[in-house]
């Protein structure tokens, strides 16, 4: 829930970054860095508590869906921060 929260702070700053130049899309892409990794350790937490119990593959496969987010919500924010230097100023 807190990544959600964080994901829309960011997609607001995003926006309110609009008419700045690359400083600004740095600044996007360093925070879906960050982002992406706090999927990665939520996922590396949640293959640790479920090593070696009868929900391991459980846990396997909601670590494989925590990283494939992770990495889509990058994804979407570069995006977004690309388009922030395409951007008429």
């Amino acid at each position: 829930m807190k990544k959600l929260a964080i994901f829309a702070a960011i997609a607001a700053s995003a926006f309110a970054l609009a008419g700045c130049d690359s400083q600004a899309e740095n600044e996007v892409e360093e925070q879906a860095t960050a982002i992406d990794e706090a999927y990665e350790a939520d996922a590396e937490l949640e293959e640790a508590m479920t090593e070696r119990t009868p929900e391991e593959a459980a846990g396997e496969a909601a670590a494989d869906a925590m990283r494939a987010e992770g990495e889509e919500t990058k994804d979407n924010l570069e995006n977004a921060a690309d388009e922030l230097d395409e951007a008429p100023q």
